[in-house]
C-alpha cells in the first residue's frame, strides 16, 4: 500500500515530462517552418494564395499530407539510427553518391536560406520602421550567431517555446483578415487573373511539392539530430506530427486571410503588416516583432545546419565558422530584394527536394513491404 502512491506519482510525472517534451518538439518544428517567409506572408502568397482556392485548400492538404510523411520520418529515424553526423541522413535515404551530393547541396540551399532570412529582416525594418534595411539584417545577423554560438540544446529550449505562440498570432491575424472581409475570399479569388503576382510554379500542384521539397531540405538534418534526442519512437513520432498539422493548418488560415485582401496585399514585401496596420497602428507594431520573433527562429538552425555539418557543436572551431559564415550571409542577403531572394531561392531548391522526397518515398515503402527495421 505505501509503495502504490509514489508508483503512480512517478508514472505521472514521467507522462508529463513526456507530454511536454512532445510540446517541445513540435513548436521546434513550426519555429524552424515559420521563418521570414511565412511570417510575412510573402512566402504564403507565392505558393497558396496565388493560386486561389485551389492554391489554399489544394496545396494546404498537400503540405498537410506530406509534411506530416517527412517530418515524422526524419524524427523517427533520427531516434531509431543516431547517426554520428545528422547528414548521414541523406546517405540513409539516397544511398553513397546521391546521399552525398544532397548532402552538400542541402548545405547549400540551408545557407541560402539564411540569407533570405537577412532579407526578411532587412525588409521588415525598411518596410515598417522606416529604417535601412541594413540595420535589420546586421542585426539579425549578430544575435543568430550568438544564439547558435551556444550550441543546439539551448536552440531547442527558446525556438521550442517561441513557435507555437507565432502560429496563433499568425492563424488569429489570418483569421482577423477573413472576419473584417468575409466576402473579399471570394472577390479575391475572382480577381487573381488579373493581377501580376509573383508565383511560385506554373499550377498550384507542382507549387505544393516544390514548398515541401525545400522545406524537407530545411529539416533533413535538424529534425535527424532533434530525434537522436528523443527517449522512444512514440515521443519523435507524436512530436513531428503535432508540428506539421499545426503548421499546414495555419498555412491555410493565413492564405485564406491574404486572399480576402488581396488587392491591398499584392506586390508588398511584407503582406502581413498590411493586414496588420488595417486593424490598427499598435497591432502592426506587435506583428513586426512577432515576424522578427519569427524570423529569428528559422535563421537560428538554418546557421546552426551549416555549421554542424563541419564541425562538432561548441567547439572552437565551429564557433568560428558560425561567425564567418553570418558575415558572409549578411552580405549576399543585402543584395537583392526580399521577394526576389524568396522565388529564388525556395523555388529553386524546391525542385531539387522533390527528388529527395521520391527516394524518402521509395525508401520507406520498400522497408515497410520487406518489414525491415529502422
Amino acid at each position: 500500500m505505501p509503495q502504490k502512491s509514489p508508483t503512480r506519482a512517478h508514472l505521472d510525472t514521467v507522462e508529463k515530462a513526456s507530454f511536454l517534451r512532445v510540446l517541445t518538439y513540435a513548436g521546434a518544428i513550426i519555429a524552424f517552418l515559420i521563418g521570414s517567409g511565412f511570417a510575412t506572408g510573402q512566402e504564403i502568397l507565392q505558393y497558396f494564395t496565388s493560386y486561389g482556392y485551389w492554391g489554399v485548400f489544394g496545396t494546404g492538404l498537400l503540405v498537410l499530407v506530406l509534411m506530416t510523411y517527412v517530418a515524422v520520418e526524419f524524427f523517427v529515424v533520427g531516434q531509431a539510427k543516431k547517426f554520428d553526423r545528422p547528414s548521414r541522413i541523406f546517405h540513409y535515404y539516397c544511398g553513397k553518391h546521391l546521399g552525398t551530393f544532397f548532402d552538400y547541396f542541402s548545405i547549400l540551399f540551408v545557407f541560402l536560406s539564411f540569407t533570405v532570412m537577412v532579407a526578411g529582416a532587412g525588409a521588415v525594418f525598411e518596410e515598417h520602421y522606416g529604417m535601412s534595411r541594413y540595420v535589420g539584417g546586421i542585426g539579425l545577423a549578430v544575435v543568430v550567431g550568438i544564439s547558435v554560438w551556444f550550441g543546439l540544446k539551448s536552440l531547442v529550449d527558446v525556438i521550442g517555446k517561441i513557435g507555437p505562440v507565432i502560429v496563433v498570432v499568425a492563424i488569429a491575424l489570418g483569421l482577423l483578415g477573413i472576419f473584417r472581409n468575409p466576402g473579399g475570399i471570394a472577390e479575391g479569388n475572382a480577381l487573381l487573373s488579373g493581377l501580376d503576382l509573383t508565383q511560385a510554379s506554373t499550377n498550384w500542384f507542382m507549387a505544393g511539392l516544390s514548398y515541401v521539397g525545400f522545406c524537407m531540405l530545411w529539416l533533413a538534418a535538424f529534425l535527424t539530430a532533434l530525434g537522436k534526442t528523443a527517449r522512444n519512437r512514440k515521443e519523435a513520432s507524436s512530436g513531428a506530427l503535432a508540428g506539421s498539422i499545426a503548421f499546414s493548418v495555419a498555412c491555410i488560415i493565413v492564405g485564406l486571410g491574404l486572399l480576402a485582401n488581396i488587392v491591398r496585399v499584392g506586390g508588398t514585401e511584407i503582406p502581413m503588416l498590411v493586414l496588420a496596420k488595417d486593424v490598427s497602428p499598435v497591432l502592426a507594431a506587435g506583428i513586426s516583432v512577432m515576424i522578427l520573433a519569427g524570423i529569428y527562429t528559422t535563421a537560428v538552425p538554418l546557421l546552426w545546419t551549416v555549421s554542424s555539418r563541419f564541425f562538432a557543436d561548441k567547439t572552437p572551431r565551429f564557433k568560428y565558422l558560425t561567425i564567418a559564415l553570418a558575415v558572409v550571409g549578411t552580405v549576399i542577403g543585402l543584395v537583392l530584394p526580399f521577394s526576389q531572394m524568396v522565388n529564388i531561392v525556395y523555388v529553386v531548391n524546391g525542385y531539387v527536394g522533390i527528388l529527395l522526397l521520391v527516394l524518402m518515398l521509395v525508401k520507406t515503402g520498400t522497408r515497410l513491404v520487406r518489414r525491415q527495421p529502422l
